[in-house]
C-alpha cells in the first residue's frame, strides 16, 4: 500500500512538473499574439465580424517594417493599419485610436474615408487573419522624442470599394 501511495505521489509530482514546464514555455511573443488576436476579436464581435487568427507568415515582415521607424504604408498585398505614440503608447492605445474612428463612419453612405479606414479594416468581415508588431523608435525618426510604432497587417485585406456594406457591420 505504501508503495502504491508513493507511486501515486510520484505521478502527481511529474504531472505538476509537466504543467509547470508548459506554463514556463509561454513566451512574450505568445502573450503578444494573444493580446493582438483577443483585442481585435473583442472589437470585431461588437460589429458582427468573425474572429481573426494570428498570421505567422505576415509577422516577421510586419516587425521588420515597424523596426524601420518609417511612418508610412509599406505597399504590400495586405491590409495595413499604422499608429504611433509617445510615452505609454501600447497596442491597446493604437487599437483604441482605430476604433474611435467608428463614430465618424457613415452607414448611410458606406465607403472608404481616410477618417475611418483603420476602423473599417479592423472590423472588415472577410478578413481572416492578422499580425501586428511594435517597435521603439529613437527620437528624430518619427517624432522629436522616442516613440512607439504599431503596425498591423490583415489578410485578406479590406477597404474595397463596393464591398463596405457587406463587410462593415453596425455596432450590435
Amino acid at each position: 500500500m505504501d508503495r502504491l501511495l508513493s507511486l501515486s505521489f510520484l505521478l502527481a509530482c511529474l504531472c505538476n512538473l509537466s504543467a509547470a514546464a508548459t506554463v514556463a514555455n509561454v513566451t512574450p511573443r505568445d502573450a503578444w499574439m494573444d493580446q493582438v488576436v483577443q483585442g481585435h476579436n473583442t472589437q470585431r464581435a461588437l460589429y458582427g465580424a468573425p474572429a481573426l487568427t494570428w498570421n505567422a507568415n505576415l509577422y516577421q515582415g510586419t516587425q521588420d517594417w515597424a523596426n524601420q521607424c518609417r511612418f508610412q504604408h509599406s505597399g504590400g498585398n495586405y491590409g495595413e493599419n499604422l499608429a504611433v505614440g509617445t510615452g505609454d503608447f501600447t497596442f491597446d492605445s493604437g487599437l483604441k485610436l482605430w476604433m474611435d474612428e467608428a463614430a465618424k463612419y457613415d452607414y448611410n453612405h458606406p465607403g472608404f474615408s481616410p477618417e475611418t479606414g483603420h476602423f473599417t479594416q479592423v472590423v472588415w468581415k472577410s478578413t481572416t487573419s492578422v499580425a501586428c508588431a511594435i517597435a521603439d523608435c529613437p527620437a528624430g525618426t518619427i517624432f522629436d522624442q522616442e516613440s512607439h510604432y504599431l503596425v498591423c497587417r490583415y489578410d485578406p485585406p479590406g477597404n474595397f470599394e463596393g464591398q463596405f456594406e457587406e463587410n462593415v457591420g453596425r455596432h450590435v
